[in-house]
Formats: structure tokens, C-alpha cells, sequence
């Protein structure tokens, strides 16, 4: 997805720098760049020489790269790769063994200033007009909606499942094992798109569902965090959300901050009082809920 400017004191992705300077790379620049997104920038952490020999250039041409993206060379920009990579890997455990900066503050206050940067950040790097785009496909009741989400991101997928099966009907929450995602396969065409959560630590069940998903004819719209999952590159739509918090586990809420949004603007799109109404009904009759 298109993304606003960010705070400039806010360090640039190096694939997002790629990606913008796209129209201005020459043929082996674009080479280069295809072998460095193609493997989530792991190409980029070799030599200068074994990486110009992986993507068939120049090592001059690496170092002109380096420089038209803002790197004063190749070593700065590998350093920046690393940096990104190591973000990205990051695990659990190591974020624990992160000091911080307040620990005279509560943890509660300290997760709260979290979240809420996360969410006003996510909010900056928003293209309404993407995001409107989504919204209106996501409407469409005729289009099939596939839901799926990763081990941590299985709620989020829950969450947004339920609330557009109460919205409008043909859709789908596909299951987490691996072995009966074919059968829903079949029914995957271009009317279809899949709505799938890959934050990091990313999952390569869902990598290879996506270029399934996306070889049967259907969309993606992918959440997923700052970094990007490598399912980006199969995505019609991405929507990224900083998801760092003073835990030892990544928080979604600014990935369902992002969903209850869809929500409210998918339902203004089509508006389901008969379908709320008849469930209403339904719900009665079986009694499930207690009475007023």
C-alpha cells in the first residue's frame, strides 16, 4: 500500500527506499533489486562481489544503488540491511533482555504511550484512498472472502471474520492446518480474495498459500507489521502496522485498530439490516443469549 511521508527522524525502511526509487533505477539496478525483495533483502548481508555475482551486475552498479537510495556506500547500506533484518528476526526472549527508559513507570502507562504511538504511526502511513479501495472490495457481496490468520495473529482473524459474516454473506475462515487449505483452494478465482495476518517471525505456510492463492486468480490483502511479510510481494493491498510494545510479545491492537475501521466503513458500504435483523431473529429463537 501507498504510504504517507513519515516523521523524518523516523529511520526509512530499505525496501520501502527501493521501492520508491523504482522509476528511477536503470535495467541492472532493477535486477539487483528484484534479487535483494525476492529474499526479504537476505542477498544484501553478502559481499559486495558474491552479491553482484547472485544478481548478475556490476559491483559498480551495487554501489550506484546504495547511493541513489541515500547510502554513502555499500557498507552503509549493508549496515542498514542488517539492522532492518535483525528488527525483523527479533525473538521474544531478546526482548526481554531490553532495558528501558522508564522503569519508574508503570507498565500499564508504559504499554498505553506504546500503543498509542503505534496507532497514530500506523494511521500516518495510511493511504485513505487504498484504504477505501479495500473497503469497497470488501463490500462487494459478490466477491468471496477467505480469512486466515498466522499464531499470534489467529485472533485478529477471528475478530474480523465474525464481524463480516454478520455484515454479508460468502465468507470464509479458512482453517489454521495447512492440510485442508486445498479444498478451499478450488473455489479461489478472481472473484475471490484472501484476507490474511503474517507479522514477524513469518510463516512460510501462509508464503506459500499466498502464491497458491494468487496462482488461482484471487486477491490478497495482507496485514502484517512495519517490515513487511515476504507475502507482500503476492499482496494486491498491504496495510502495515508497528506492532512494538514494552513486552516480550509483539501487539496487534494497532492491527485491529485497522480492522474495526474496515468495519465501520464496509458497513456504511452495505448496509445489512435485513441480514442483522433475520440474525437477530435467529439468535432469538435459539435462545442462546439471555433475555433482556
Amino acid at each position: 500500500m501507498n504510504k504517507k511521508p513519515t516523521n523524518p527522524s523516523t529511520p526509512r525502511l530499505v525496501g520501502d527506499l527501493i521501492r520508491d526509487k523504482q522509476s528511477e533505477l536503470t535495467g541492472a539496478e532493477r535486477r539487483l533489486t528484484a534479487v535483494l525483495l525476492d529474499d526479504s533483502l537476505v542477498p544484501g548481508l553478502q559481499s559486495v562481489t558474491k552479491l553482484a555475482e547472485s544478481a548478475e551486475v556490476s559491483t559498480p552498479t551495487i554501489i550506484r544503488l546504495a547511493r541513489k537510495l541515500g547510502f554513502e556506500g555499500f557498507p552503509d547500506f549493508q549496515n542498514a540491511i542488517r539492522e532492518e533484518i535483525a528488527a525483523r528476526m527479533k525473538e521474544p526472549l531478546a526482548k526481554l533482555e531490553e532495558p528501558s527508559s522508564a522503569n519508574s513507570d508503570h507498565i500499564v502507562s508504559r504499554f498505553a504511550l506504546a500503543v498509542s504511538r503505534n496507532i497514530n504511526a500506523t494511521i500516518d502511513r495510511l493511504d485513505p484512498e487504498e484504504f477505501d479501495r479495500v473497503a469497497a472490495a470488501l463490500a462487494d457481496p459478490n466477491r468471496a472472502l477467505y480469512v486466515l490468520g498466522g499464531r499470534i495473529t489467529r485472533s485478529n482473524a477471528h475478530y474480523f471474520f465474525n464481524h463480516l459474516q454478520i455484515i454479508r454473506p460468502n465468507v470464509h475462515l479458512l482453517d489454521s492446518s495447512p492440510s485442508v487449505w486445498p479444498q478451499s483452494l478450488l473455489d479461489m478465482d478472481e472473484r475471490a480474495t484472501l484476507i490474511v495476518f503474517d507479522i514477524r517471525r513469518y510463516e512460510k505456510e501462509l508464503e506459500r498459500l499466498a502464491s497458491l492463492v494468487v496462482g488461482q486468480g484471487a486477491n490478497i490483502v495482507l496485514f502484517t507489521d512495519q517490515w513487511g511479510s515476504p507475502i507482500e510481494k503476492y499482496a494486491a493491498h498491504t496495510f502495515r502496522s508497528l506492532v512494538e510494545v514494552p513486552s516480550s510479545w509483539d501487539s496487534t491492537l494497532s492491527i485491529n485498530f485497522l480492522i474495526e475501521a474496515l468495519v465501520a466503513a464496509i458497513q456504511a458500504l452495505h448496509p445489512s439490516t435485513d441480514r442483522i435483523t433475520a440474525l437477530e431473529e435467529m439468535i432469538g429463537e435459539s435462545r442462546i443469549f439471555r433475555g433482556n
